[in-house]
């Protein structure tokens, strides 16, 4: 064999070799890390468009109010609960960390109320007065809520309470919080308008839904999103073009960014799979990897959960900084809905304290009363309630 021959061999084998290794590579999806897991269900046949880990355990962080609120519906279709039906707040629910609304112990909010905070501010002291009025305790209350998810055929998540809020047990899978997606839009259509609420005024407040993709993408209107730092950032969507509905999860974002960056190539290519055309720039392609390999998420013991328990204050953005996070999140995702979505919301009767004796003043002149019609528009609106607090102590959990 001449010496150019076994040149050519022996590269030829080093480059196999090569190849061979990294064919063995896990692959890794472009979003977050071992926490990513993603997947898009047509919403009329339930069948899987794109996935990825949808199967793998994680943490449901916020999203775990959707099945809060998937229950605060059963309660209200079985007439255990109204509307206006009030919501104590008790001392154990006061005590929650942000993000929260502040109300006193003692006072409480409607059932109406509840369901905007919950969608809008994400409030963890709500939701755990929520499950306290419909479990009797917020721990029996995620008995009810995993029974509940189990006959949905959510068959890999476990709830500990009523917020999402850090607990090494409470876990779920994409797949399983698009199921609960699917079904909170089959099961309740009456009341999935209250996901599309884009802001709400707590006490003065304005508050922005912390889902910006119900004003960053055509069709989105729904549902909820979530973050604590055992799981990234988390959302499940839903969007409809062209008489043609989806449902996705996107859990382990390392930013709200390339979370609603990657849920919105993932809707493109959904999209296209059900031949609706795609309104994205065409230079932009998803990003999605359909079969990645990553493993479980670790689970973290008690004390350090405890350590993580206490989220971080999100201080207003200037609006250069606005626009900078909006023109990176454009730069990554499906081309923008071409004019802003207006704002929809709900306006429920103010909060009230059982325990009140005097007479509440006066609203100021800038602040608009409630009237009959206001009350009875479900698209309009805002929701106010009594400052608990001087705003200035108003924070947020879900750093967006």
């Amino acid at each position: 064999m001449s010496k150019g021959l076994r040149t050519r061999l022996v590269a030829f084998a080093a480059i196999l070799g090569v190849g061979l290794m990294l064919s063995a590579a896990p692959a890794w999806a472009q979003i977050g890390s071992h926490r990513y897991a993603a997947i898009v269900l047509d919403h009329r046949t339930g069948n899987v468009l794109v996935a990825a880990n949808a199967d793998e355990t994680r943490h449901p962080a916020s999203l775990t109010k959707m099945m809060t609120l998937y229950m605060l519906f059963d309660a209200m279709r079985e007439g255990r609960l109204r509307l206006d039906s009030p919501i104590v707040m008790s001392e154990e629910a006061a005590s929650r960390p942000p993000s929260k609304l502040g109300i006193p112990a003692g006072q409480s909010i409607t059932a109406e109320q509840a369901i905007l905070a919950l969608v809008t501010r994400s409030a963890n002291d709500v939701a755990a007065a929520v499950g306290e009025r419909l479990g009797g305790s917020e721990a029996r209350f995620g008995q009810l809520m995993t029974m509940r998810a189990r006959a949905l055929g959510m068959t890999n998540t476990t709830f500990r309470n009523a917020s999402g809020l850090p607990d090494p047990d409470q876990v779920t899978t994409a797949r399983d919080m698009a199921i609960l997606g699917r079904r909170l839009l089959n099961d309740y259509p009456q009341h999935y308008h209250y996901f599309g609420v884009t802001h709400a005024q707590f006490g003065g407040v304005r508050i922005r839904n912390h889902n910006r993709m119900l004003t960053e993408y055509e069709g989105v209107d729904g549902i909820k999103t979530g973050y604590i730092r055992d799981s990234g950032f988390n959302i499940v969507t839903s969007a409809e073009r062209s008489g043609r509905r989806v449902v996705g999860a996107v859990f382990g974002g390392t930013s709200w960014v390339e979370r609603d960056a990657h849920m919105a190539s993932l809707l493109d290519q959904s999209f296209e799979q059900l031949g609706v055309a795609s309104r994205r720039d065409p230079g932009v392609r998803p990003v999605l990897v359909r079969e990645a390999t990553a493993g479980a998420l670790p689970r973290a013991t008690a004390t350090a959960q405890a350590g993580r328990a206490q989220p971080r204050a999100a201080v207003a953005p200037r609006p250069a900084a606005v626009a900078t996070r909006q023109q990176a999140a454009s730069r990554q995702a499906a081309t923008p809905r071409s004019a802003p979505t207006p704002v929809r919301s709900a306006t429920p009767p103010r909060a009230t304290s059982p325990a009140a004796t005097q007479p509440r003043a006066a609203p100021a002149p800038a602040r608009p009363a409630a009237t009959p019609s206001n009350l009875a528009s479900p698209t309009r609106g805002q929701l106010t309630l009594p400052p608990p607090r001087p705003p200035a102590t108003v924070r947020t959990a879900e750093l967006r």
